[in-house]
């Protein structure tokens, strides 16, 4: 294999690996708005808990038909934006998942170049070795026949 054909894989190589690395940047981006919505979904979700429990219990002693309104109207705003941060988190892990997979993907190319590039070196040095095995078993061809023979003059 040429040098400039190892070249041009390392070039790619090196393409791959920034390619990858954006990947990963932005996989960790994706990681970190999908915990902090599953984080906030989750609070809101023990917010409402919290919420009617509390309310039940003042129900409970006392409570008039006002309250009772307020009670339903906050409580179903408060289910409207669960619901909507239910719908945030799903975008969000969706987004980490793809992300993922484009790692994964980039990943997975990296390793393929790299490959290529050790098996062309491999084969290179085999080359290499095997000139060199020529070369030194023409050196002792000569050598032995110049032993044999005193007559032909070595030629190295």
């Amino acid at each position: 294999m040429s040098s400039s054909n190892l070249q041009v894989l390392t070039i790619l190589l090196e393409r791959a690996e920034s390619e990858r690395d954006e990947a990963l940047r932005i996989f960790q981006e994706a990681e970190k708005r999908a915990t902090q919505a599953r984080n906030q979904h989750g609070e809101l979700n023990q917010y409402r808990s919290d919420y009617q429990q509390r309310w039940t219990q003042q129900f409970a002693s006392h409570g008039t038909m006002d309250i009772v309104a307020c009670y339903q109207s906050f409580g179903g705003r408060l289910d409207e934006a669960i619901s909507s941060q239910g719908n945030i988190t799903q975008y969000a892990d969706q987004r980490q998942a793809a992300a993922r997979e484009k790692l994964r993907e980039t990943d997975m190319r990296v390793a393929a170049i790299s490959k290529l590039i050790e098996r062309r070196q491999q084969e290179k040095n085999r080359a290499v070795q095997r000139q060199e095995q020529k070369a030194c078993d023409e050196q002792a061809a000569r050598t032995l026949q110049s032993a044999y023979n005193p007559f032909v003059r070595l030629s190295a």
